[in-house]
């Protein structure tokens, strides 16, 4: 196994240590032991670190992972017997030893396997005949402190073979690490022995059990790390796809058929030369991963953190190439090296599976009988659908999508025997097949199959398949985005968002979706949303906007799958504007008619509408667990009815003016009890549009709040309501306005540890503020501790008073809050629109989130004098994108040029500096979670 080792002497001379440590002196003298000891240490310690260094150098100048990890396992062993010589040799000699006075030294675990990571633990088995000995004892703590002295981090057990047999029979752990056990040094005949009765006292009678618990705890690992490959910081080791599922598949294959070497699987049939080819080469290449890791972070990482994923790129020699940085390169090399042992895993512990399944019970034989044994050139068996015939894909290529739309239409599982022909039939899905009408026919039935799509495409993936029927699919698979927003590959998220599409079809989602499972049955044009969802991000990583590349995917592939032309034509406009909906209501003032009109103008028919807002739904709930929000599906909601009201024409026959004259009446019949002159003056009280931007039920709310807060002749207000459905905790203020106020406000808030997701601010006619934001805590949820109310409701006041400098808070540095944000680079941007009001100025502002990025943003437009009328929260991972529609302070667009650019210059100052100051700022462990896309409506003053 270490034949492959070049040049071992140069890692470490054993022969002339040995004889450096025998020519050590004692002197008889007082502290000649310790002295001896520390002059061992020294020699031991030294030949370590020279070891490592030139393992370490031999790496990175491109040697195998393979070589070093063996290298390192060899350094180890040297090191190891050099000093258990020394210490039976010259510290506790024995001249006589008795038959219990006998000792062994063996490696376990990985370390018995040969294979060490840089920074691995030495797992070790000091073993004895019978039981510890008086001169065991001694000889292995004064080993284990020399081990710990030298900074090896070992990890020990002192056991009898009889122990060792006893303990391997209950527990699953240390049945693993004797099954690689590997003698090191000392007694060999007793390392023997433990060997030989292992496997025939405890191998041998519990294979199938070891098979069973050693594939659920692989399940069992997957749902602790995520159950997912596409983890946009995978733990390499433990991870799904990662070594931990190869060391499973060789545990395995050990245990039950006694092998050393894989290659010998492939006479037992278990295994096929190409996939234990495809196994070596995954191994390696995670194991190079696992080395440059290691050796980066001078620690035993296992996970690949965003700021890893850069530096092992470059480490690796990958390059930027058009459209696709370096580290996203390399991460779609590592997402397909995951999903290639994932295939490799499914496949053997399939045919594992088979060899080795147990009796059914006899209810569930005769229901196998029931079915069908052979259909349409498949033949069922165990409840898996095999090939009646193994040179069926050869003769009818098409057969390779049969196989599975005939799995999905008869929910059956397909038999890895199956899955080998279609991994060796991969080059039958030619031009020709692709083209085939059949073969389209099937992939779409699939596609929009009412019986769980989300799998069936799934299976596609990890065969292969789907990549190679269509191609432009195959470009995205396995590719990453770096970035903190997109958790899954472009494949991952396609095929999540199918399924969450089928979900929501079904009423499985109704509860936290009503619109979209209300509208979904509404739908005339089901199988091209189908499509559109499959086609949405097909052309990501072209170089380009991917909408605009991914509507010409769209128009080549609409007539290959069997669309009619209104389908196509259909799909085009959805994969083109499928952002369209998201950006308007999460970046634009709903509330602006100019708003509502350019948005309806653009999708034109209420069927349009429903696609776009199911398709949407879908597409953001899939790109992350805790991307999607209550508060996010309301301004959806809100998007949506006013579209359909705008379609249908009820928006331009019911005016703003006819509003706000029935949302007066309403609220006058609210307040029954109130004199009629005081109903009068709250009608007075507000501008047109405090009116029209809210519900009759709120404005009442506040009325009664104004009404004691006058009476009572507060200087401040504080009111907080939760909504969980909607994921926020609503805060009404009522103050004295001034300018500035949103500003301090949003400034408190963050200094608080929550975020505005929605603000509508309002002054009134005699000058007060009344003011209404909705917040949330980094994880996205509503903001409801008592203890943080409280504690924000003292900073917001204490802010107003000047008590508290927000800035002075927000820059202070917080110790055990690491930003992750701070390993991407957002350049700040800011990009002024006067189309899309037409009575304000747009300001969008973009850049890296961190705490109290509006707080800048909003003292910035303070600076320049500009009203801001209403705003626009959002973050996507690591970018916050703010958007605001200001005035100046007479009221009026800002149209001249002169005046656009110092808005422009200022902002990015602002920005630029506040990031400088800010540096490496402690950030909460989620910077992006709680700043989801939102909506604010301010009032009319300077913030």
């Amino acid at each position: 196994m270490l034949a492959t080792i070049p040049n071992r002497r140069a890692i470490i001379d054993r022969k002339s240590l040995t004889l450096q440590l025998e020519a050590l002196g004692n002197d008889g003298g007082k502290n000649a032991a310790q002295d001896q000891r520390n002059q061992a240490l020294a020699l031991l310690k030294a030949a370590l670190a020279h070891g490592r260094e030139t393992i370490r150098t031999r790496f990175e100048a491109g040697e195998s992972a393979l070589v070093t990890r063996q290298s390192i396992a060899y350094l180890t062993d040297q090191i190891i017997r050099l000093a258990f010589d020394f210490t039976t040799g010259r510290v506790y000699p024995l001249p006589n030893p008795t038959a219990a006075e006998r000792l062994s030294v063996v490696a376990v675990g990985g370390y018995g396997r040969g294979e060490m990571a840089p920074f691995s633990d030495v797992d070790l088995l000091f073993l004895f005949p019978y039981k510890q000995t008086p001169w065991g004892e001694q000889v292995v703590e004064y080993l284990l402190y020399l081990f710990w002295d030298m900074g090896l981090k070992v990890g020990h057990s002192t056991r009898s073979v009889e122990d060792c047999l006893r303990l391997a029979m209950g527990d699953l752990t240390i049945r693993t690490a004797l099954l690689e056990m590997r003698w090191i040094w000392g007694d060999q005949p007793l390392a023997q022995q433990l060997r030989t009765r292992f496997a025939a006292e405890v191998m041998a009678k519990t294979g199938p059990d070891f098979i069973e618990k050693k594939l659920g705890e692989r399940d069992d690992r997957h749902r602790r790390m995520g159950d997912s490959r596409y983890l946009v910081e995978p733990n390499i080791k433990e991870g799904k796809g990662g070594l931990r599922d190869l060391h499973t598949l060789l545990w395995i294959s050990r245990y039950v058929y006694g092998v050393e070497d894989l290659a010998a699987l492939i006479d037992l049939g278990l295994l096929a030369p190409d996939e234990y080819k495809r196994y070596n080469q995954a191994s390696e290449f995670l194991w190079t991963v696992r080395c440059h890791l290691h050796y980066l972070t001078g620690r035993p990482e296992e996970r690949l953190t965003f700021d890893m994923q850069t530096e092992i790129a470059r480490a690796m020699g990958y390059a930027d190439r058009p459209g696709r940085k370096d580290v996203e390169r390399f991460m779609k090399r590592y997402y397909l090296v995951a999903k290639e042992v994932g295939d490799l895993t499914r496949i053997f512990a399939a045919a594992l599976e088979e060899r080795h399944k147990k009796k059914k019970p006899l209810a569930v034989l005769k229901s196998k009988i029931r079915r069908p044994k052979t259909t349409d050139g498949f033949v069922v068996e165990g409840g898996r659908l095999d090939l009646a015939d193994p040179a069926l894909f050869e003769r009818e290529p098409v057969k390779l999508l049969r196989l599975f739309h005939l799995a999905q239409e008869q929910g059956l599982d397909i038999h890895p025997d199956a899955l080998r022909q279609v991994s060796r039939s991969l080059k039958a899905i030619n031009a020709e097949l692709r083209n085939n009408a059949e073969a389209n026919r099937l992939f779409v039935e699939m596609l929009t199959s009412k019986n769980d799509p989300e799998t069936t495409l799934r299976r596609l993936n990890e065969a292969g398949v789907f990549g190679r029927f269509v191609p432009d699919f195959g470009r995205v698979v396995a590719q990453m985005q770096h970035d903190m927003y997109h958790v899954y590959t472009v494949d991952e998220h396609t095929i999540r968002a199918i399924g969450i599409l089928s979900r929501i079809e079904a009423g499985q989602l109704a509860e936290e979706h009503p619109l979209s499972v209300k509208v979904m049955p509404q739908v005339v044009s089901r199988r091209a949303l189908y499509v559109a969802v499959l086609l949405h991000d097909i052309a990501k990583g072209r170089g380009g906007d991917h909408s605009i590349l991914g509507e010409k995917v769209a128009w080549k592939l609409g007539p290959r799958f069997g669309l009619s032309d209104a389908e196509t034509e259909t799909v085009a406009w959805l994969v083109r504007w499928h952002l369209a909906m998201s950006a308007t209501a999460f970046k634009r003032d709903i509330a602006d008619p100019k708003t509502v009109v350019d948005f309806s103008k653009l999708v034109q028919s209420p069927e349009r509408l429903r696609l776009l807002l199911v398709l949407t739904v879908a597409d953001i709930r899939a790109v992350g667990p805790n991307v999607w929000n209550g508060w996010k599906g309301q301004l959806l909601r809100e998007l949506y009815y006013r579209a359909e009201e705008y379609l249908s024409g009820g928006f331009s026959v019911r005016g703003r003016e006819q509003r706000v004259a029935e949302t007066k009446k309403q609220v006058a019949a609210q307040l029954p009890d109130w004199p009629a002159a005081e109903r009068n003056a709250l009608l007075k009280r507000h501008y047109e549009t405090y009116w029209f931007s809210n519900d009759a039920d709120t404005i009442a709310r506040h009325a009664r709040l104004m009404r004691v807060a006058d009476k009572e002749k507060r200087g401040l207000t504080l009111e907080t309501r939760v909504d969980g459905f909607r994921a926020v905790t609503e805060i009404t203020l009522y103050a004295p306005d001034h300018p500035g106020l949103f500003a301090r406000v949003a400034g408190a808030i963050a200094a608080s540890g929550g975020n505005i997701v929605d603000a509508k601010i309002f002054t009134t006619t005699d000058g007060m503020a009344l003011d209404t934001f909705f917040i949330q805590d980094m994880e996205g949820k509503a903001f409801d501790r008592s203890d943080k109310l409280a504690k924000l409701s003292t900073a917001i006041q204490r802010t107003l008073s000047g008590d508290l400098r927000p800035r002075l808070v927000l820059g202070a540095d917080k110790p055990g809050l690491p930003s992750r944000t701070r390993v991407f680079k957002v350049a700040p941007a800011v990009l002024i629109d006067n189309t899309a009001s037409n009575r304000h100025t747009v300001v969008e502002v973009n850049g890296r989130d961190r705490p109290g990025f509006l707080y800048d943003v909003t003292r910035g437009l303070y600076d320049l004098n500009l009203s801001i009328r209403s705003a626009h929260i959002a973050t996507y991972g690591e970018r916050a994108v703010d958007v605001f529609y200001v005035q100046d302070l007479t009221g009026q667009k800002i149209e001249d040029a002169a005046r656009l650019k110092q808005i422009e210059g200022h902002l990015l100052k602002q920005l630029t500096v506040a990031e400088h100051k800010s540096g490496d700022l402690k950030s909460a462990d989620k910077p992006g979670a709680g700043r989801p896309a939102a909506k604010a409506t301010t009032r009319k003053d300077a913030a």
